[in-house]
């Protein structure tokens, strides 16, 4: 079942084409890893479809209803989230004050409570952390609270903007373990914006490959990784 559908997006800086007639389509419950190099479009991707930047052109839907020409945090509360690469936590409050900024608009302070209680399960490092300021922590941690904050929203669609990056190699696996347990035990749609992409496609279900705004390719992430001449071109290998 279609659960994120991209049609020909256009999304232009000024005189620049940053996103080019881009489609693509992520099912409801998969994690899709967007990968490319810096400058092809990936980040300016994850702004139009959260809101925050206007299209050029083309259309991007979830389950049905428009993204496009609504406000963020319209987005927010219908189950839309971003977490952005490095810009996702207030370092002037506590982790506690920056966990309560995902359930702030929510009525149902009950599940709040339980959906931070379950976020402390997944990161224990938050809890042991609770009462410091987000600038006292390291960047997996402040990582692991920018994506905590994200789940006390209950989103349905997570847009992760290169939550890897900075980070060293063991932190990266505890991200990339977390993600994939949060998203089968939530039901999560994700679509995760990487330059790591050997990491990101091992997790997701379909990748898509993107280059100066255009797409490469798309397929599931084994038949990529499997493409001697893909790994070659834009993975690394």
């Amino acid at each position: 079942m279609s659960g994120l559908i991209v049609s020909d997006l256009s999304i232009s800086h000024g005189a620049i084409s940053a996103v080019k007639n881009l489609s693509f389509s992520v099912d409801q419950g998969q994690l899709a890893a967007i990968i490319g190099s810096n400058g092809a479009g990936k980040t300016t991707l994850l702004r139009a479809l959260s809101g925050l930047i206007p299209v050029a052109g083309g259309g991007a839907t979830w389950k049905g209803q428009t993204l496009l020409g609504r406000k963020a945090e319209d987005l927010v509360r219908a189950g839309i989230v971003h977490v952005s690469e490095g810009k996702s936590v207030i370092p002037e409050l506590n982790v506690k004050e920056n966990l309560a900024l995902g359930g702030i608009w929510r009525k149902d302070k009950k599940d709040v409570a339980a959906a931070t209680e379950e976020v402390f399960e997944l990161f224990p490092r938050l809890r042991e952390r609770i009462e410091q300021s987000a600038d006292t922590l390291s960047g997996g941690e402040r990582q692991m609270l920018a994506i905590g904050r994200a789940l006390i929203a209950r989103p349905e669609l997570l847009l992760l903007d290169e939550p890897s990056l900075g980070l060293a190699p063991l932190i990266i696996d505890q991200i990339f373990t977390a993600i994939n347990q949060l998203r089968h035990r939530l039901g999560l749609t994700v679509v995760l914006v990487e330059q790591n992409a050997m990491s990101a496609l091992k997790i997701a279900d379909i990748g898509i490959i993107i280059n100066v705004g255009s797409l490469v390719t798309s397929g599931p992430s084994k038949e990529l990784l499997a493409d001697a001449n893909l790994r070659a071109a834009y993975l690394g290998y």
